[in-house]
């Protein structure tokens, strides 16, 4: 047996939190390669130092950059499998200059995904976590032997019901999201590098297509993002669009953090330009402790959860193993960023 596994690949398994694996993947990933694991920010490895010379795939957790300086470290991988869909921190071109194919997880995260940006957009709009708060303060007035929910300090909500929501970035997930606001009866417009086919408007209540974000903004109630986070998108949501989008209007990032300046948001948001927001992603994440947007009480902050269930992360832990074989093995990814590679 251990004869067996000396002839296995070599795999680096980066910022990994073991604990946190889905049940059977650490079991998995021992029968396929023999994992180097280690954490980049932690002062010791737990593991002894290998050859890194001998790293043939890299099996990556976190969102920490892979830049040319990783591939220097692993000069002969030949795969890098990401756990989860954006591969904004990984350098595309510095991989498939050294022929390195980068598999990650589209698709299976759609519906987790769409439904937590759904589930921040309500609660922005319902003021859950403001309500939440004052069921639980112990220091509710008490009248006439009974405490009470002093109605002076319960904020009125808007309704999401027949509302206008904008979407920005009308993927697979952005078209999951818009299904969940059919079924609200809301009003959908959405912005995309290309509009989607007239079919696809229809089953998506008719939605609305802008060919530019600045002619959509003042229509909407809600702004969501679901756009990847490039050269183009960042800082799309900047003080000047801020200012465009209506005052009562709810601003809900699904995306990635940089999507949106945050010092302008959090601008925004202190002095009425907009009602709130709701992210699922924050630049940078975590927010420093202290920050503006932590204390804002029109603000609904999740730690990045949106493929955070125990179905979803399990479907992805295989398809992540899934790319690692089929990489190793010098044949095409299930699910490859850099297509351009073959």
């Amino acid at each position: 047996a251990q004869r067996h596994r000396d002839k296995l690949p070599l795999v680096a398994v980066v910022d990994a939190q073991l604990p946190s694996f889905p049940p059977g993947l650490a079991e998995r990933l021992a029968e396929i390669c023999r994992p180097y694991y280690f954490n980049r920010s932690a002062s010791e490895q737990t593991e002894a130092k290998v050859d890194e010379a001998q790293v043939r795939g890299i099996l990556l957790f976190g969102e920490d950059h892979v830049t040319d300086d990783v591939f220097q470290r692993f000069p002969n991988a030949v795969v890098i499998s990401n756990f989860g869909v954006g591969v904004n921190h990984i350098d595309l071109d510095a991989a498939t200059k050294r022929g390195v194919a980068v598999g990650h997880t589209p698709t299976v995260l759609n519906d987790a995904t769409a439904d937590l940006g759904f589930a921040i957009l309500m609660a922005a709009a319902r003021n859950v976590v403001t309500g939440d708060a004052i069921c639980r303060d112990p220091e509710l007035p008490v009248a006439q032997g009974q405490v009470q929910y002093p109605m002076s300090i319960i904020k009125l909500g808007v309704n999401v019901s027949g509302a206008t929501v904008g979407i920005i970035g009308m993927g697979r997930i952005g078209r999951v999201f818009a299904k969940r606001c059919v079924g609200f009866d809301m009003r959908v417009l959405y912005h995309n590098r290309s509009r989607l086919a007239e079919e696809q408007e229809k089953q998506l209540g008719n939605a609305k297509y802008f060919s530019d974000v600045d002619s959509l903004l003042p229509e909407c109630d809600f702004v969501v993002l679901f756009t990847p986070l490039t050269k183009q998108t960042r800082h799309m949501i900047n003080e000047e669009r801020l200012g465009k989008m209506k005052k009562n209007a709810i601003l809900v990032n699904m995306a990635r953090g940089a999507v949106v300046d945050t010092d302008a948001l959090t601008k925004a948001l202190a002095d009425g330009t907009i009602r709130g927001a709701a992210l699922d992603v924050t630049d940078p994440e975590p927010l420093p402790r202290g920050h503006p947007l932590l204390k804002a009480s029109n603000v609904v902050l999740t730690p990045h959860i949106g493929s955070a269930t125990t179905q979803t992360r399990s479907t992805m832990a295989w398809v992540v193993l899934d790319n690692l074989r089929l990489g190793l093995a010098g044949e095409p990814l299930k699910y490859q960023a850099n297509k351009q590679l073959g």
